[in-house]
């Protein structure tokens, strides 16, 4: 890993190429202190392609770029392959930022953190949602101005225009609305309501085997959660969060909140308008380089228990559908 105190700048390695992968390194820009250094993708064109529009070095395998003299890896590849480029990259010394899911299932989490435990380094699922200004507005302003504790969380995200070779719809590579979509409703359950204890699932797989659509009606620590995602009906939308003395609506689209409004049983309204820079993702990626100035090993903000726990949700829907991938020991489709 580089100096960072020497050289006052965090050095990225982005590890794949596609549109996600794109979209962080146009938020690093936004980024005081960091700048994208590396890129690998096992397509080479790709590659090649966003280290040129971002003037980083394409490295011609994941071993070089883990030793391109980087201060951070950020994963961006299918599900599938998280947890290996995780752990590989933890081992190496490197400080890991994935994209979400973190893994497919919580053994493959287990491991990766037990990783991240042994080398001593930072580890953070990447969920943008709670790094936005409005996230942080919100929770502001509910802690001064409160509408009680949440007791309900609904909040569902359902794309139906996706196109038939998207990696969403690939077995192979763990894809299906539970793991790519789902998970951000399950953060926002986790978040507000803390520990789930029961979660029953309805839903249907499709031709490739994933899920394409999920309704999950989840008992947590504190409350209820009504949740869905799907890759065959058209549900944007946004989110409530109610609680006995009010309720929230996180306006559309709620994982990129910009806008809520708080309505209190009192007849009183709050709008709340915080618009966001860079694409988003440039916020989750501050806070990553603030915990790794500060020697930080896990976010207060996106614990490893959070990622714990929606993972364990996720799990419990997949064992419900009877959904398991090739590389799950036992698995059978």
């Amino acid at each position: 890993m580089g100096d960072i105190a020497e050289t006052g700048t965090i050095r990225w390695g982005i590890v794949g190429a596609g549109r996600i992968a794109r979209r962080f390194a146009q938020g690093v820009g936004h980024v005081e202190g960091a700048r994208v250094s590396a890129v690998w993708s096992r397509r080479a064109e790709p590659a090649q392609a966003l280290a040129a529009e971002f003037d980083a070095r394409a490295c011609a395998s994941f071993d070089a770029l883990l030793a391109s003299g980087i201060d951070a890896v950020y994963i961006a590849t299918m599900q599938d392959s998280h947890a290996h480029y995780a752990t590989a990259a933890l081992q190496a010394g490197l400080p890991v930022l994935c994209e979400k899911p973190a893994t497919v299932n919580a053994a493959q989490l287990d491991g990766v953190l037990q990783a991240a435990r042994d080398a001593k380094r930072l580890f953070m699922e990447a969920m943008k949602p709670p790094f936005y200004p409005l996230y942080r507005a919100l929770r502001a302003h509910l802690e001064a101005d409160p509408v009680g504790p949440i007791g309900l969380v609904r909040a569902g995200c359902s794309v139906a225009n996706v196109p038939a070779d998207h990696p969403s719809f690939s077995f192979a590579h763990a894809g299906g609305a539970l793991l790519d979509i789902g998970v951000y409703e399950m953060f926002l359950a986790v978040d507000w309501l803390g520990a789930p204890r029961e979660v029953q699932t309805f839903g249907r797989l499709g031709a490739t085997g994933v899920d394409t659509f999920a309704s999950l009606n989840c008992q947590h620590e504190h409350g209820i959660a009504q949740l869905f995602c799907g890759l065959d009906l058209h549900g944007f939308g946004d989110a409530l969060l109610a609680g006995p003395l009010g309720n929230v609506t996180i306006h559309a689209n709620w994982w990129n909140p910009a806008r809520a409004t708080i309505r209190y049983v009192d007849g009183r309204t709050v709008e709340l308008d915080e618009p966001f820079e860079g694409g988003g993702l440039n916020y989750e990626t501050a806070h990553f380089c603030e915990l790794l100035r500060a020697g930080a090993l896990e976010s207060p903000v996106m614990p490893h228990e959070t990622s714990r726990r929606m993972i364990a949700m996720a799990d419990a829907a997949r064992a419900t559908l009877g959904l398991r991938f090739d590389f799950e020991s036992g698995s059978a489709r």
